[in-house]
């Protein structure tokens, strides 16, 4: 008689059942680091496309990779409301918010950009981890809302709704004002214009990068050729380079922004009804987990709002999922958000060992993204003693050395210290990580964001 063939899982948790938990499953992943897809990796070289948004103008692409969610309806603002942690009562139309969304745990699921265009019509802009949560609590509420979904272009598509496109450096302003027909709108940090290019309409959030400053672009799919065209055209006056998908990775790196936090879903009886609605070929469920810093909780890999600097965007005078639990956490922060910059002797170092073939290699250092998996989280030491984790790394050729994101112990804060970075996967399980030694990366302590803000946050 033959045995049956179990049957393939069809949610996040039969995925976790089959494979035994979320360490298991997520350190089994052969899934690398995010690619990002529509463009080239490079339209020039990453290294001068980087120094763009400091010295010049970048234009970084956003058309193809993040994913969409438009809300509809009467209830459209209260239904955000009780999603996020930011205050909705100055929330007015024409505005856009960083937004940052919690578990009952108060632990972070994701962050995206909310873009309120109509008093009754927003959109939900960033990773799948924001997109799954908003549509499945669009399933359980009462409140008039429909919820549609834009998907991105992982899956090659023949359009989408809307084209996005950031410009970020010095010359941005500049740029913007010449390429406007008219004069260009006085906008506001995080308001929103409109406005004419080549004769369509534009809509642009005003906002900066890496403390210089920026504008986000978007207009109906079928004007984007005769925009891009006008904005690169006058954008040679002010030396424009277009960033490619490599260069994208590290846009994140200089302001300290933590793109893709582990979200807070895989264990716990409140979040079982969400694993079962999140379907098993998700990202949540197809991620990898990676890195030096290993532990067999899954709890241990989650973030919290206020450790990683967004406590400006939490407002405790409104209800929201995971509210209680915010309160509490804003008195015990153990963690806060800090640059690390890697000592460029010891990178150097590890580079020519994972090169040799005479002896025990190092994990090898891809430039300008070292991240090899989808959530890292590597070991970081202090006098040989567990003082953080570091999340997310990238070299900046404006800082000439690999910076990484990490959640440092309190008591290991201060700018300046030197710690050690364990670099390496210990007892991989995942092909798409070489045979290699874990080995030690001399780190020093800088501020958040790495050069010195600009512009304001605003809840």
């Amino acid at each position: 008689m033959n045995k049956p063939h179990s049957l393939a899982p069809t949610s996040l948790q039969d995925a976790l059942d089959a494979a035994g938990g979320p360490i298991n499953l997520l350190r089994s992943s052969q899934l690398g680091t995010t690619i990002f897809p529509g463009i080239p990796p490079e339209f020039t070289n990453w290294r001068d496309e980087q120094r763009a948004w400091k010295h010049s103008v970048a234009m970084l692409e956003q058309s193809y990779h993040m994913t969409e969610v438009h809300v509809r309806g009467a209830d459209a603002l209260a239904f955000m409301a009780g999603l996020m942690t930011n205050r909705a009562d100055n929330f007015d139309v024409m505005r856009a918010k960083q937004i940052v969304m919690c578990g009952p745990d108060g632990r972070m699921i994701s962050d995206a950009v909310l873009f309120r265009e109509e008093a009754d019509f927003m959109r939900v802009v960033g990773p799948p981890t924001a997109a799954n949560w908003v549509e499945y609590n669009a399933t359980k509420t009462d409140l008039n809302v429909t919820v549609t979904r834009d998907e991105n272009f992982i899956r090659p598509r023949a359009r989408r709704d809307v084209y996005r496109f950031q410009l970020q450096g010095p010359n941005a302003l500049a740029l913007m004002q010449e390429v406007t027909e008219g004069t260009l709108p006085e906008i506001k940090f995080f308001h929103m214009g409109a406005f004419k290019i080549a004769g369509c309409d534009v809509r642009a959030v005003r906002h900066g990068m890496a403390s210089t400053p920026g504008f986000e672009l978007y207009g109906p799919w079928e004007d984007q050729q005769a925009v891009r065209e006008a904005v690169e055209r006058v954008g040679e006056k002010y030396d424009l380079r277009k960033a490619g998908s490599v260069t994208y990775g590290t846009a994140a790196q200089e302001s300290g922004w933590m793109p893709r936090p582990l979200p807070a879903i895989y264990e716990g009886e409140t979040m079982a009804d969400y694993r079962r609605w999140i379907p098993a070929q998700s990202f949540e469920a197809a991620g990898s987990l990676g890195g030096s810093f290993v532990s067999d909780r899954i709890e241990d890999y989650y973030v919290e709002p206020y450790e990683v600097g967004y406590g400006t965007l939490v407002h405790l005078g409104h209800d929201f999922i995971g509210r209680d639990a915010l309160v509490e956490k804003k008195q015990n922060q153990k963690r806060r958000k800090m640059t690390l910059i890697w000592n460029n002797d010891d990178v150097f170092r590890v580079l020519q060992n994972s090169l040799r073939n005479d002896g025990p290699r190092s994990k090898f250092i891809s430039l300008p993204v070292p991240m090899y998996s989808s959530f890292q989280a590597d070991q970081v030491l202090a006098g040989g003693k567990p003082a953080g984790v570091s999340n997310w790394m990238s070299y900046s050729s404006n800082a000439g050395a690999i910076l990484s994101t990490a959640l440092m112990d309190l008591e290991h804060c201060e700018i300046g210290k030197e710690v050690t970075l364990l670099w390496g996967e210990p007892d991989s399980r995942r092909r798409t990580v070489e045979a290699h030694e874990v080995t030690e990366i001399r780190a020093t302590i800088a501020p958040v964001p790495y050069y010195a803000k600009t512009n304001k946050t605003e809840g």
